[in-house]
């Protein structure tokens, strides 16, 4: 059986949303940690410590996974066996809550709600008082689990091979902690700060978002721009491990917060013709601590008014996935389109969407970031220059 039996060394893998791993090997290079792509993440081998400065700084993945054990197993008693092995206490304390998360493909083991199971049988043994919950298959989903007061262990078979990892992130990395209200069609942190990503904007030029919606990308954007740590107002599982150092996450939490810009380098502005999405915009950015870096106005797309020096609109447009909506969303696409040539030349538009056709009424040609998906949907992350007008 391999497993993690260095305290100070662990093979981890950044969970992120399909197509968004380039993203965040980036950002875990910036981290100068040594990384490699693979579907649906990015894997490293580290410390404790790069597993918290992940946490801590990661904008675009989802969670961080921490890998214990990996062995072979087609029949129940070599599971038994393996699961035995597991150092489990160096992971869980006495009287934790702890959730298993269990898949099971082309495995002979393929009832993973005996799987899961035997995992719990196996760790009520070795951790006294440990309580489990959801000891079943769940759908192999980011979203399974966000209980933040649980353990999460992720086991997956996959021809006769067994997985097993230690959730190290709690609550998922999108939640900041800042949004607590939301408008009709809210978009995760994580995606938020891909749009900014990969349009390469990272807060050297100014940013607008002519449809904020509840502001996502520009609360992102302002504190991508002012260099604040996505994660350093929330807690993450891996602070209860028995082996964490304290001192250690406070150390990387001050350091975090010294680096801070007091005020984004750039102008900062957001609109939107719901003046009760304007009022969640407000109250989110206060909340993220940079409401003073952001000019929230309730506005029409056609108020936006002529800027230069060239900057990065970026936003996440309705996608119309009702029927009766085509018609008015081509007319906001053109519309957009031609207020952004007219009163933005040189600037830059990234958008997220979900259909060709719309992107092509803005007459402007886009080319394609990265493709991902949005509560189901399929999306592309897309690009154009404006072209250079004379002023007005």
């Amino acid at each position: 059986m391999k497993s993690s039996t260095q305290p100070n060394q662990h093979t981890a893998f950044a969970v992120t949303a399909p197509g968004l791993e380039p993203l965040c090997a980036a950002e875990l290079k910036g981290l100068e940690v040594r990384c490699r792509v693979e579907d649906g993440g990015v894997q490293w081998s580290g410390s404790l410590e790069s597993i918290a400065r992940a946490n801590l700084w990661l904008r675009t993945a989802s969670r961080v996974l921490v890998r214990v054990a990996e062995f072979r197993a087609t029949a129940f008693y070599e599971l038994e066996l393996h699961a035995k092995r597991i150092a489990w206490d160096r992971f869980v304390t006495a009287g934790s809550t702890v959730e298993f998360r269990v898949t099971c493909r082309k495995s002979k083991l393929y009832h993973s709600d005996a799987v899961a199971q035997r995992f719990a049988q196996a760790i009520e043994r070795r951790v006294p008082d440990v309580r489990i919950v959801n000891a079943k298959s769940v759908q192999d989903d980011d979203d399974a689990t966000d209980n933040s007061d649980r353990q999460l262990f992720v086991v997956r078979f996959l021809h006769d091979v067994c997985t097993v990892s230690v959730d190290s992130s709690g609550a998922l990395l999108h939640r900041r902690g800042y949004r607590q209200q939301v408008a009709k069609a809210p978009l995760r942190e994580t995606l938020a700060a891909a749009i900014l990503l990969g349009a390469d904007w990272n807060g050297d030029v100014p940013l607008s978002d002519p449809m904020c919606g509840s502001g996502t990308i520009l609360i992102e954007g302002a504190r991508l721009a002012r260099l604040i740590a996505p994660g350093r107002d929330r807690s993450f599982a891996f602070l209860r491990w028995p082996e964490v150092d304290q001192q250690m996450w406070t150390k990387l939490v001050d350091q975090a917060r010294a680096s801070e810009l007091p005020s984004s380098p750039v102008e900062i502005a957001g609109a939107d013709r719901d003046a009760g999405a304007i009022d969640a915009a407000r109250s989110n950015a206060e909340r993220a601590g940079v409401a003073e870096d952001i000019d929230f106005r309730v506005q029409p797309i056609s108020a936006l008014s002529y800027a230069e020096p060239p900057g990065l609109i970026a936003s996440n447009p309705p996608y119309g996935v009702r029927v009766g909506e085509t018609d008015e969303l081509r007319n906001l696409y053109a519309q957009l389109g031609n207020v952004a040539r007219r009163q933005r030349p040189g600037w830059s538009l990234a958008l997220l969407s979900a259909d060709q056709r719309l992107e092509r009424q803005t007459h402007l040609a886009f080319e394609e970031t990265l493709r991902t998906r949005n509560g189901g949907i399929p999306v592309r992350i897309v690009t154009a220059r404006m072209p250079y007008s004379p002023s007005p």
